[in-house]
């Protein structure tokens, strides 16, 4: 992927913090809700309760599609990104412990609030592999299709185990 169009996505994930996620029911309709996140680079976290349809939908097929903008009052400032990706439940300490720093940057409403069990709400990680960059400012309906590869998560997934090994030994 060219390294603009990394740049703009991580621009666009850092500047928001709300996403409508689809998620798959069993019966084969796509389930679209809105949920809180944020994001390390281009990996986007978020929580979800256990017993709640996202996480059963998840639990059966990871494959999830989020949507991500602004309500722009000119039609040629729309901006945003879709991304379809695989989710998976984090259950490495060091690394709920590195997104727990992340979430009260983006949230610090949070921090009054008690830490959620993970047996009841667990953190979610979303690994883009195809996402589309809207940029009406290039013309009306403009999009870039990028495919997100193992090379271009390279980067934070490298320095993120090392951050991970480095609290598991703390």
């Amino acid at each position: 992927m060219k390294q603009e169009f990394k740049q703009q996505i991580i621009d666009l994930l850092d500047h928001h913090r709300i996403m409508t996620i689809a998620t798959n029911r069993n019966d084969g309709w796509p389930q679209a809700t809105i949920v809180g996140y944020a994001n390390d680079g281009m990996i986007v976290y978020f929580l979800i309760g256990r017993t709640g349809q996202k996480f059963t939908n998840i639990a059966r097929d990871s494959r999830v599609s989020v949507a991500i903008g602004n309500d722009y009052p000119q039609p040629l400032q729309i901006k945003g990104l879709s991304m379809a990706g695989r989710v998976t439940e984090v259950r490495d300490k060091a690394e709920i412990e590195h997104v727990a720093e992340i979430l009260f940057r983006r949230y610090p409403e949070y921090k009054a609030m008690p830490r959620p069990d993970p047996a009841e709400v667990p953190l979610m990680r979303l690994t883009p592999e195809i996402v589309s960059v809207l940029d009406y400012s290039q013309g009306f309906g403009h999009t870039d299709l990028v495919r997100v590869t193992d090379t271009d998560l390279a980067e934070h997934v490298e320095s993120a185990r090392h951050r991970w090994v480095s609290l598991s030994a703390a």
